[in-house]
């Protein structure tokens, strides 16, 4: 499969300058250079040739057909789509993609069988027991302006007990726990890792937080809010209670972005699950944002 981009030059200078303020990374440059087309009017061009004003450049990618097995079956909501993205509602038990060889029952597989000419190409990755917005490129230029510049999203969480301060920064570094399970912990000799949290109710036992990440480690919520004294529910691998829940009740709300492509603002909104709205109701937590769709983010 191959994407098709034109753009107008707006200022003289060299092409590869002209790219790299379009924000395409040094990365993808040099793969441009090994083997696909830049063109200039229509022409090939070297990245240090000159591009002036009303000159319009083609950038032509080529992308390998998706080699993951299609299965239209899964329980998937596509919510938007596009040329260049692809943003569906995950459920609980999902992997993103296939667990090992023979295995079809992933985000990826149902993405495949949408569109079996383009790679699977995840924007952030979520555990398989969180649920809610994934957002994916359809290529792999804009995947690469994505990562550069990432969507923010919003998460909503349900921890046990109650936060003396209704909102704080959880500033500490995770480090890799050593042993088959993928777990992380809080260590000095890990990597900097920072959650934003807010609290918007509490009932008996649990409260509901809004919560952005300012760097997107595994598991950092899960491990920051066990680290915390507050461990999610129904997270059996920190310690969570699992009597309201059976999965750790973490859901991806809120998603928004600059189109990597057009300009344009998007903001989607997901409202939380059932399973988190029937462990609120257990617990006497009522809060108008579990019903309705995600509000402003803090």
């Amino acid at each position: 499969m191959a994407a098709r981009f034109l753009y107008t030059v707006e200022e003289a200078g060299r092409l590869g300058d002209f790219l790299r303020r379009l924000g395409y990374p040094q990365g993808l440059l040099a793969s441009l250079r090994q083997g696909d087309w830049v063109r200039v009017d229509g022409a090939p061009r070297r990245m240090i040739e000159p591009v002036f004003p009303g000159q319009q450049v083609e950038v032509v990618t080529a992308d390998r057909p998706c080699p993951l097995t299609p299965n239209g079956d899964l329980p998937v909501a596509v919510l938007y789509e596009d040329d260049w993205l692809w943003l569906a509602d995950k459920s609980d038990d999902m992997l993103m993609h296939p667990a090992a060889k023979g295995f079809d029952d992933s985000l990826g597989n149902y993405f495949a069988a949408c569109h079996p000419q383009a790679a699977f190409r995840p924007i952030g990755r979520l555990d398989r027991h969180t649920t809610g917005l994934c957002l994916a490129a359809k290529d792999r230029l804009t995947a690469a302006l994505l990562t550069a510049r990432p969507p923010q999203k919003v998460y909503y969480a349900l921890a046990q007990g109650f936060f003396a301060e209704k909102q704080g920064r959880i500033d500490a570094p995770l480090l890799r726990c050593p042993g088959p399970q993928i777990t992380r912990r809080v260590d000095s000799r890990g990597q900097a890792s920072v959650t934003r949290y807010q609290v918007l109710a509490q009932g008996d036992s649990l409260s509901l937080l809004r919560l952005i990440l300012e760097t997107g480690r595994t598991h950092q919520i899960r491990a920051h809010m066990q680290y915390a004294g507050h461990p999610l529910a129904g997270d059996r691998l920190y310690g969570g209670d699992c009597r309201l829940i059976g999965r750790q009740a973490l859901h991806v709300g809120r998603l928004s972005l600059r189109h990597p492509h057009t300009g344009r603002g998007l903001c989607f909104t997901r409202a939380l699950p059932a399973d988190m709205r029937r462990a609120m109701a257990a617990d006497n937590l009522f809060s108008p944002e579990a019903e309705t769709d995600a509000p402003e983010p803090f």
